[in-house]
């Protein structure tokens, strides 16, 4: 009794020193900079369209459909959930250290003695029957436990914000990839139109020649254009073939034709607020993980740090224990043991030590990276930005100078056919048409994939 007094007055004291040695986590200070986003306009609204659901940024509804598909089926999104029950399980083991372990045993045991041993004159042999339990806990004096505890749940939360970041990721791409086959759709049909023109342009060059209106050269030329036009359209079919098959990857499908809308149906109105940079903390997935892998290794340095203490350990054992079987369930039988122990580490070959100075190291390593990702996300978001701005610029430009060289190709022929142009001053206009009808395509995708990429790099996609 008074040894159990003793170790409750010790364990009492000694838990008054706990808050002393398991340091609480705080966010460093000016984590995140003002400056992060490189923007004149600086945005003062607090709303940022990260917290826009995909169904309002994405209203083509094939899109939404594929979205919800790839959400469901992708291959990454269904290994990130067995991820997250890993995680789920090791934050259960730590929650279960604060409660005493328990081991039962039972043991039948025969020994037969040498005639020479110390026993073997007296007896030849012994049998021994037992059933017991052995108890035992450690007391959580310098936080150890509950820093262990906090640790696992930050990889825990570390792997929802991991998941959250797949589920980002694809939204975006899937986005992205729908978006450039329409892009591909809408070249290939101003090409396929190209071609029709130009096969019929060959064959009023060919008529032009029987009549002396133009050479030989001017036949070629008009043939070697169809040619390239025709090469063009093949590479435009390819890559539209490959990027079905990188759509169907997405959706965890095997490869196939897809059915789309067309680009010009394609409008994302809602506002482009991108909040302030404090946002990305709470919004962006990877920055979370990087944060719970920051608390996960600064829980870790208090675990190292606990290790210096005297741990207090207290376990029991009984049951029952007979020589003969039938006297096993005897009150005689029984037995216990109380043993209450307080360890001190002093000498242990610098283990301790080695083992605070790696943790120390590893929560700065992590903090470096929260660090990073941080300006990473920051760098996202102002490229974004720039794309769209330049997209805007540029698609308004191709506008045009592609209808300037429509008017081009018509004043050529009209000027051809009055016979004040050569038929060359004609191909190279139509030539420059073809090639500014396809940048001006290009850039109504370049718009939209920014606005894709804004939108992640923000954040999104994750909340629904």
């Amino acid at each position: 009794m008074k040894i159990a007094k003793g170790i409750f007055i010790i364990f009492t004291a000694l838990s008054l020193q706990s808050c002393f040695v398991a340091k609480e986590y705080s966010r460093p200070e000016n984590s995140v900079d003002e400056s992060l986003y490189r923007t004149d306009q600086l945005s003062t609204d607090s709303l940022s369209m990260a917290t826009i659901s995909w169904r309002e940024i994405f209203t083509d509804e094939i899109l939404q459909d594929y979205i919800e598909e790839g959400l469901e089926n992708n291959m990454d999104i269904r290994i990130g959930l067995q991820q997250i029950n890993i995680a789920e399980a090791y934050l259960r083991q730590g929650k279960a250290a604060y409660f005493p372990t328990l081991n039962a045993q039972a043991v039948a045991m025969h020994q037969e003695f040498s005639e020479s041993s110390q026993y073997g004159g007296q007896i030849s042999s012994i049998n021994q029957f037992e059933l017991s339990g052995a108890l035992s806990w450690e007391a959580d004096i310098w936080g150890k436990i509950r820093s262990n505890e906090r640790a696992a749940n930050a990889v825990y939360l570390q792997s929802v914000a991991a998941h959250r970041a797949v589920k980002s990721r694809l939204v975006a791409n899937i986005a992205s990839v729908y978006y450039q086959l329409l892009a591909l759709d809408e070249q290939i049909k101003i090409t396929e139109e190209t071609i029709a023109t130009r096969t019929k342009s060959l064959e009023t060059t060919k008529a032009l020649k029987e009549a002396g209106s133009v050479t030989e050269v001017g036949v070629k030329q008009t043939e070697a254009q169809l040619y390239n036009a025709q090469s063009i359209l093949v590479n435009l079919k390819e890559q539209s073939k490959l990027l079905e098959n990188t759509l169907a990857i997405l959706l965890g499908s095997s490869p196939q034709e897809f059915e789309r809308n067309s680009l010009e149906e394609q409008e994302i109105d809602v506002p482009l607020t991108i909040g302030v940079p404090t946002d990305l903390l709470s919004n962006r997935p990877d920055v979370m993980a990087a944060e719970y892998e920051l608390i996960q290794a600064f829980e870790l340095t208090n675990v190292a740090r606990s290790n210096f203490y005297p741990s207090l350990t207290l376990s029991a054992s009984g049951g029952l224990q007979a020589l003969e079987i039938d006297k096993l369930f005897d009150a005689n039988s029984l037995f216990a043991s109380v043993i209450g122990g307080l360890t001190q580490p002093i000498f242990n070959g610098r283990r301790f030590k080695t083992q605070y100075e790696v943790s120390q190291a590893q929560q700065e390593q992590a903090f470096l990276r929260f660090k990073n990702t941080l300006l990473v996300a920051g760098k996202e978001v102002s490229d974004a930005l720039v794309a769209i701005q330049t997209a805007e610029q540029i698609i308004s430009l191709k506008e045009n100078e592609n209808d300037a060289y429509q008017l081009s190709v018509d004043y050529s022929m009209e000027l051809l056919n009055n016979g004040f142009a050569n038929y060359l001053e004609v191909l190279t206009a139509e030539e420059r048409a073809l090639a500014s009808g396809l940048e001006m395509i290009a850039a109504q995708n370049a718009r939209l994939q920014s606005i894709v990429n804004l939108y992640r790099a923000l954040g999104g996609g994750w909340i629904d």
